[in-house]
C-alpha cells in the first residue's frame, strides 16, 4: 500500500497534462482576442472604402 501511494505521488503525468491544457487555453484566448481586433479593424476599412466609392 505505501508503494501505491509513493507511486501515485511522484506521478507528474497528469499536471503536465492539465498545464498544457492551461496553455493551449491561453494562446486560444490570445488568439481570438487578436482576429477580433483584426476582424473589426478590416470592417471599418471596409466601410471606409465602400463609403468612397459612393
Amino acid at each position: 500500500m505505501k508503494k501505491l501511494i509513493t507511486r501515485f505521488a511522484k506521478d507528474e503525468s497528469g499536471a503536465t497534462a492539465i498545464e498544457y491544457g492551461l496553455i493551449a487555453a491561453l494562446i486560444s484566448v490570445v488568439i481570438i482576442g487578436v482576429l477580433s481586433t483584426i476582424g473589426t479593424n478590416l470592417t471599418a476599412k471596409f466601410n471606409e472604402i465602400a463609403t468612397q466609392l459612393q
